[in-house]
């Protein structure tokens, strides 16, 4: 191993020794491979120098870093990765099969989904994405996403635990009525006509249809596809019915399930911020969405710990050094020594949260 100063670190490097912020935190862990993001960071805190690995002995691995550098933002050599690849490739299948009319095999589904879960302690609603997904996979990454999202919020919000693998199987099939939408509207990228917009509406009322027969899960599991695009102030549809009317399911489907579409990467349209999305979705909460629910999402998904690295939208790079309870989304962020509070900068943002803080 050598010491080299970060002006030298060279792509596909390997770290023998934690590095550490000014603060004190963990920058980075030994064993972590340099990419361009961990060259940034690293310029950003102005950390003098690392101890990598000796460069001989990295002659003969210039592939893997290369492919270290290459990898996707789903950890697929992760346990949880694979379960969510594996859980994808199994939607994909249910959805086909159920376009030529066959039942849907929720005990499969369900035994898959248990495997996915039983690595839910790695699942970390901010950063957990796949690559960019493309249009004709959309709606089953998302479907995935959403059930991972379910059973956490489920929790969260005080279910007993038996709901909380059917809270994700709601989550999981909330959107399967799309596969009676016409496709033309469906995987359309531009802007709906006032009929196309009727169309796709109607998969609430196609996938209730589908599942109200199916004796495996239960009437929550049912509704949530029927409710889940309805609001607690009647705005929504297919019917328009008010909170009292609205299942539970359907109320925790509709937060993660707006979370996880304007967060995901697209083919035409890169990832929303999460926390502008977790702003929005609260100013939702006010006659949209079950407002106590709404609190308790966003409480629970910024707990990060100071020292937790993020990148501000205006491309700096900062660790989180204090959160504010009354204001989750704009915590105060150090950028080189200087102090960035969020709750009075309102121009600025988390638009990335790159390396999280140890505990």
């Amino acid at each position: 191993m050598a010491t080299v100063p970060v002006t030298q670190v060279k792509l596909g490097d390997k770290l023998v020794e934690d590095v550490l912020t000014p603060l004190g935190s963990v920058l980075f862990h030994k064993g972590k491979v340099v990419t361009p993001r961990e060259l940034d960071i690293l310029q950003a805190f102005l950390v003098p120098t690392v101890v990598i690995d000796a460069p001989d002995k990295f002659q003969d691995k210039d592939a893997s870093a290369n492919s270290e550098v290459m990898k996707p933002s789903v950890e697929v050599k992760s346990e949880l990765g694979e379960q969510y690849v594996l859980m994808v490739k199994l939607l994909k299948k249910v959805y086909n099969q159920t376009v030529s009319g066959q039942s849907i095999p929720v005990l499969e589904l369900r035994t898959q989904l248990e495997a996915l879960l039983g690595y839910i302690e790695e699942y970390k609603v901010l950063q957990f994405a796949p690559q960019v997904v493309q249009n004709e996979e959309f709606i089953q990454h998302k479907s995935v996403m959403v059930a991972m999202s379910c059973y956490m919020l489920a929790q969260w919000v005080g279910l007993p635990k038996k709901d909380w693998m059917q809270a994700s199987l709601a989550g999981l099939l909330h959107d399967i009525g799309n596969v009676k939408v016409d496709p033309a509207v469906l995987y359309k990228p531009d802007s709906l006509s006032l009929n196309e917009m009727e169309e796709m509406r109607r998969h609430t009322v196609l996938g209730y249809q589908l599942l109200k027969n199916v004796t495996a899960i239960n009437e929550g599991v049912k509704l949530a596809a029927l409710q889940h695009h309805e609001r607690v102030d009647g705005s929504g549809y297919p019917l328009g019915v008010e909170a009292d009317k609205i299942h539970p399911y359907a109320k925790i489907v509709a937060i993660c399930d707006i979370f996880n579409a304007m967060t995901m990467k697209r083919a035409y349209r890169k990832a929303a911020s999460p926390y502008l999305v977790l702003e929005q979705i609260q100013k939702d909460s006010f006659g949209k969405l079950e407002p106590s629910y709404v609190q308790t999402f966003i409480e629970k998904v910024t707990q990060f710990h100071n020292g937790t690295i993020v990148r501000l939208s205006d491309d700096r790079i900062g660790e989180i050094v204090f959160s504010d309870r009354n204001h989750p989304t704009r915590p105060w962020v150090s950028v080189n020594g200087t102090i960035v509070n969020l709750t009075t900068d309102r121009h600025l943002y988390i638009e990335e949260i790159m390396v999280r803080g140890s505990a």
